[in-house]
């Protein structure tokens, strides 16, 4: 009996080994295991790309953001003498062109497009640098009057002349003033003079940042706190940080506009060009200069307390003026009004301090 127990143990411990092996064989090298899932993620059919990011619309001449109204640039001529100070509307413009005219003294280029000042002036005429200037903008350039020469090179450009000496409305003489530094005009009067070819805003000018912390001269420029020009013997404007923006004076005497707001700019783009003279000729046999401005030169842009030199490249009269650093980028300006100073190659300068 004990052996018969004995043998039927073995024979179920056999029974029992046999199996297991026959289990850990199958695993192993019988039939394959199941493979564990690979099947990726489903995609649902309604997925779609992330959209970009919504730029605001900026006005083309700040770089402002806003809702810019489509009209053409204003562009006003603007007389800058001891006797026609403090001007009317210069503080609601974009973008103010200084430049030196007959007998050393400084005109003004008063663009505007963004804001709608109700008076602008004193108007005087034109000169010969004038559309090489304003024709990028394609739109409206106000005058006092011109010689038949000059006056014949606006009419080359692709601008449309406002003249009062040619009977423009929504122009007139102010009492207050003494001729001929009295002439003014409200803007919306010379807006809807604007004829089926000049209706549109012009195209940016220069290259604007984003922000101000992004311009090119807050990013890689050099502290500042004075730009000090010598644009003439009668023309020496200087420009002083207040820690937000550039502020004017006329030599010693802080520059403000009529309403009493001092004058200021967010850029101060200092542009050195040749001022050969013309054939043009003024009283007592003066000659009328103009500025060499197709091709290309040396200039500085001084944005938020600094300044950073930068290459100006004008390609034809009708192309807008680029600025470059050193590296070949667009010089970008931070966002806000700009005065622009032609300082004649052959006598003008900058200090910086």
């Amino acid at each position: 009996m004990i052996h018969t127990t004995r043998g039927r143990l073995r024979s179920v411990a056999g029974l029992t080994l046999a199996a297991a092996m026959l289990l850990a064989g199958c695993s192993q090298g019988g039939e394959p295991a199941p493979e564990a899932s690979t099947v990726g993620p489903s995609l649902q059919a309604d997925k779609v790309a992330v959209p970009e990011p919504v730029v605001a619309p900026t006005w083309p001449l700040t770089g402002v953001a806003g809702e810019p109204v489509n009209r053409p640039a204003l562009a006003v001529k603007i007389e800058n003498t001891a006797v026609a100070r403090p001007q009317s509307g210069l503080d609601q413009a974009d973008v103010v062109w200084e430049t030196i005219v007959e007998f050393e003294v400084s005109r003004l280029i008063a663009v505007f497009h963004s804001q709608t000042p109700t008076e602008v002036g004193p108007i005087r005429s034109v000169r010969p640098m004038d559309p090489p200037i304003v024709a990028p903008l394609n739109g409206l350039l106000t005058f006092s009057g011109g010689q038949a020469g000059i006056l014949a090179l606006v009419a080359e450009a692709p601008v449309q002349a406002i003249s009062h000496d040619a009977g423009a409305p929504g122009l007139y003489r102010l009492k207050s003033r003494s001729a001929p530094h009295n002439v003014y005009a409200d803007t919306s009067d010379l807006w809807v003079q604007a004829d089926a070819n000049h209706q549109n805003s012009p195209g940016e000018q220069f290259a604007f940042a984003r922000s101000a912390e992004r311009a090119s001269a807050v990013l890689a420029g050099t502290p500042a706190t004075t730009l000090a020009f010598s644009l003439s013997g009668q023309s020496k404007p200087s420009w002083t940080w207040n820690g937000s923006v550039w502020e004017r004076s006329e030599g010693s005497t802080p520059a403000t506009s009529a309403t009493g707001a001092r004058l200021s700019a967010v850029n101060v783009v200092s542009i050195t060009a040749s001022h050969p003279g013309t054939g043009f000729g003024a009283q007592n046999g003066a000659v009328v200069p103009t500025y060499t401005l197709v091709g290309t030169g040396e200039g500085v842009l001084a944005t938020g307390g600094r300044t950073v030199p930068v290459t100006w490249k004008k390609d034809s009269r009708d192309a807008p003026m680029q600025l470059f650093t050193a590296d070949g980028a667009p010089a970008q300006l931070a966002p806000g009004n700009t005065w622009v100073e032609l300082v004649p190659a052959e006598t003008g300068s900058l200090a910086i301090s």
